[in-house]
């Protein structure tokens, strides 16, 4: 079995594949430093509270936007698992050819998802939507070339941006509401949020067909945690919430 572990700023995001199969996903806050025994214990337990024997990962991948994570996490894996895990960086194989200027500065966990992508929808231009912390753009085109991207505040931090720099203005559930004119304050946050970013990813898609990807058929792909909030709006293609660890496993199994 696999464990992969997607370490972004606010969660440890992880699965475990069997034959190809995801067996497990599980969510673990990681906005407060944690010791490589405290990891390493949470991931011991998770696996057993899911009928997973620990003993049966033969192999870690992890990807990582959080830096002072990657040491911990090594400490966690060799005491907790005797393994030596694959970390997903500058200068492992991607099967991309990265366009940036600076290719180190593409974060892993965006790698992650364009080699599930390419992997899931081979041969296709892909755009893909991830609500995290941050709500991330990239594109992909059908030759594997990696263009670039859009990085945009993600929805629960412009929600706590409302909160923490305003009077009166509360935090508030995410909802997908029927209305876009709200008639309450709570209602009107809701309707700016969902609505808000609906309008925005919908525009960003449609310029970027047209001026990067020539107006080729194309496959948007939303995943990430608050994706599923836009199901019904069929701005997506494709819903793949797990799309970062199934391009993590696949990545894992290119640096064999």
């Amino acid at each position: 079995m696999i464990l992969a572990l997607d370490v972004g700023n606010s969660q440890i995001y992880g699965g475990v594949f069997e034959n190809e199969k995801m067996r497990l996903q599980f969510r673990k806050n990681s906005r407060q430093g944690n010791s490589s025994d405290e990891l390493g214990m949470f991931l011991r337990g998770v696996l057993k509270e899911n009928g997973i024997d620990p003993s049966a990962i033969h192999q870690i991948a992890v990807c990582s936007v959080v830096p002072d994570v990657i040491h911990s996490l090594r400490g966690a894996c060799s005491k907790y698992f005797d393994l030596n895990p694959f970390i997903l960086q500058a200068g492992a194989k991607t099967g991309l050819k990265i366009k940036y200027r600076n290719p180190v500065e593409v974060g892993a966990d965006r790698i992650a998802n364009s080699i599930g992508a390419a992997h899931l929808f081979p041969g296709k231009n892909h755009i893909i939507v991830d609500f995290g912390t941050a709500t991330t753009v990239c594109v992909i085109n059908s030759e594997k070339e990696y263009l670039g991207g859009v990085i945009l505040a993600g929805l629960r931090l412009s929600m706590e941006a409302l909160e923490a720099h305003t009077a009166k203005l509360p935090s508030v559930e995410f909802v997908a509401p029927n209305e876009i004119v709200g008639r309450s304050t709570v209602e009107s946050i809701q309707s700016g949020l969902y609505f808000g970013n609906l309008c925005m990813l919908r525009e960003l898609s449609r310029e970027i067909k047209k001026k990067y990807l020539e107006n080729r058929e194309s496959i948007v792909i939303g995943t990430g945690g608050f994706s599923r909030l836009f199901e019904k709006e069929k701005i997506f293609d494709a819903l793949v919430p797990e799309l970062v660890l199934i391009g993590l496993n696949r990545a894992l199994k290119m640096n064999a």
